[in-house]
């Protein structure tokens, strides 16, 4: 056992970055196990953000203080949501890169409401409720197919029904400084979301300069195809990159 845990710590010593996963809404970091167990097993030190998702600037906040815990350079990934809040977050010089993975890039000025709905003929755009005491919510019983269509039934209803309510202060705030205008971007197109069309998706990565890849996934993809994801996260973490 010492042996074993000893080598483990040395491989993780050789890692040049450390890795921040932030969610977006309606759920919280426990999504992210599966890319987590992944890339810790290869010796990066992963760190992930609880965002509240009550207002931008809080979600911003609670991920700039986990970028502060991280031991080396950053690479800061964000899903959905979680791509406005790197877009803010990552202006910060430990961030190295970073990863979009089905996710929003706001421009300067430019909110997730904003781009959520522009409209986009013959694609699906997340069936959200009318906003209820300044949050929204997924309607839960078009949840399970319009955020994880390709995820088990049994976990997307339970996530249906446990979603963290969006506040309208993290959907209207607009993002001030993007950092992907000053860093190395990297973006996943989900070519089977349901929650934000893939033509958005495609537009916001090339608006970015990213280095893009596509893969046939519902918008969870981190639940969907893990493995994937957590390969794409290391590309990024290349030190050719």
């Amino acid at each position: 056992m010492i042996t074993t845990a000893s080598a483990v710590v040395g491989h993780a010593a050789d890692k040049p970055v450390s890795i921040v996963l932030v969610h977006g809404a309606f759920v919280d970091a426990s999504g992210w196990q599966a890319v987590h167990s992944i890339l810790s097993a290869d010796g990066y030190e992963v760190l992930a953000v609880q965002n509240p998702t009550v207002t931008l600037q809080g979600d911003v906040d609670a991920t700039r203080h986990v970028i502060g815990r991280a031991s080396k350079p950053v690479v800061l990934v964000g899903h959905s949501y979680g791509g406005a809040v790197i877009s803010e977050a990552g202006s910060l010089p430990k961030v190295k890169s970073l990863v979009y993975l089905a996710a929003f890039a706001p421009e300067a000025g430019e909110s997730v409401h904003d781009i959520a709905t522009v409209p986009t003929p013959g694609e699906d755009k997340a069936p959200l409720l009318p906003p209820s005491d300044g949050f929204l919510l997924v309607d839960s019983a078009k949840f399970p197919t319009s955020f994880a269509a390709d995820v088990d039934s049994a976990k997307t209803r339970f996530m249906a029904e446990s979603q963290v309510p969006w506040g309208l202060g993290a959907v209207e705030a607009k993002v001030t400084a993007p950092a992907w205008k000053d860093k190395p971007t990297y973006f996943m197109v989900t070519k089977n979301d349901h929650m934000i069309p893939p033509s958005q998706q495609r537009s916001m990565a090339a608006r970015a300069g990213a280095k893009v890849i596509e893969i046939d996934s519902s918008h969870a993809v981190m639940l969907s195809h893990p493995q994937d994801v957590a390969d794409f996260i290391a590309s990024a973490a290349a030190p050719a990159n």
